[in-house]
């Protein structure tokens, strides 16, 4: 258990008596993510700069430094649709450490001044970062699981393991090589509905699949169910979507675009997939009360690796890209 979802690591070598240990090693990598980059921890080296930095340049870890750089140039080519500035938004939302709840409009016209990830700014040469404003809050939960894939996957090619399969709860999973006697990994995405049941399969090899969905926390109030998906432009959650699934090169990668290609809508997705070849993505869309459809869009270089797992469900419809 680690950033509030069980990691799990599926792994080959050729060597059983060393590979228990080289997963721990895996596990551990994890764990030093969450302790660097989690809001939840007072004493994390996130925590302090959110604590520190409207008051001046706060000097960080060159990782950490590097990972912001990274995250910040996510909400640029977005156009502030992946934003890691959201922490005061999910707290007014009530889904930091909370059932969830609708704040007044004068809540939301109040935040609107504290969130944007122009109010970060990024000192490259003496590794600072400052907010330009009181009450920023950084919250890395957009990203955050997907660089602890990618950094346990590390781990794994540094120990010279094969093929492995390491998922952070299902949201983001990377499938390392291919397992024994296969060409790659089989992976289900689930039903953005009926949890039960599986939408569709991709296949992963040196991939990776990251997800996100409405239903995943949500809570529901005078009959308008609130997703945590936030859009920090309107400040509200993202309305229209059921769940978005990225197939990209990095974890890194998927666990940020999927949460922008969320926010962004299905024919801004398409116009940024242009610039994306090697990424594919899948919107589930509403249809009817308690139906829904899919679009896939690709990026253009890769073949297409989704596949319906036998006839497509009863609820769901594909639609053509």
């Amino acid at each position: 258990m680690s950033m509030a979802c069980a990691y799990t690591i599926v792994a080959y070598a050729a060597d059983a008596r060393t590979l228990p240990a080289i997963v721990d090693s895996a596990f551990d990598e994890v764990d030093r993510i969450d302790r660097l980059m989690s809001h939840y921890k007072p004493e994390s080296p996130l925590s302090r700069l959110n604590r520190a930095a409207a008051a001046g340049p706060v000097v960080v870890d060159p990782e950490l430094f590097d990972f912001l750089a990274l995250a910040l140039r996510y909400s640029r080519e977005s156009d502030g649709a992946f934003d890691i500035t959201v922490g005061p938004l999910m707290k007014a939302w009530g889904f930091f450490r909370g059932g969830g709840r609708v704040p007044s409009e004068a809540e939301l016209a109040a935040l609107r001044a504290r969130v944007g990830y122009r109010h970060v700014i990024l000192d490259p040469a003496a590794h600072t970062v400052r907010f330009d404003t009181p009450g920023v809050e950084l919250d890395l939960g957009g990203i955050a699981k997907g660089y602890a894939v990618d950094r346990a996957v590390a781990v794994l090619r540094e120990a010279d393991v094969p093929a492995a399969l390491v998922s952070a709860g299902g949201s983001t999973i990377y499938g390392l090589g291919a397992p024994p006697g296969g060409e790659s990994w089989r992976v289900e995405v689930q039903d953005p509905i009926d949890p039960g049941k599986v939408a569709l399969a991709v296949r992963l090899k040196d991939r990776a699949l990251s997800v996100s969905g409405s239903a995943e926390r949500s809570f529901e109030r005078d009959g308008v169910r609130y997703s945590h998906i936030m859009d920090p432009r309107t400040l509200r959650p993202v309305p229209g979507v059921l769940g978005v699934a990225v197939l990209s090169a990095t974890g890194t990668d998927g666990d940020a675009l999927d949460d922008a290609f969320f926010v962004a809508g299905v024919e801004k997705t398409r116009a940024a997939l242009r610039r994306l070849p090697d990424t594919e993505a899948v919107v589930f869309l509403p249809e009817g009360e308690d139906h829904w459809r899919m679009v896939r869009l690709q990026g253009g270089r890769h073949r297409p690796v989704t596949e319906w797992t036998g006839p497509p469900p009863r609820r769901g419809q594909a639609a053509a890209p």
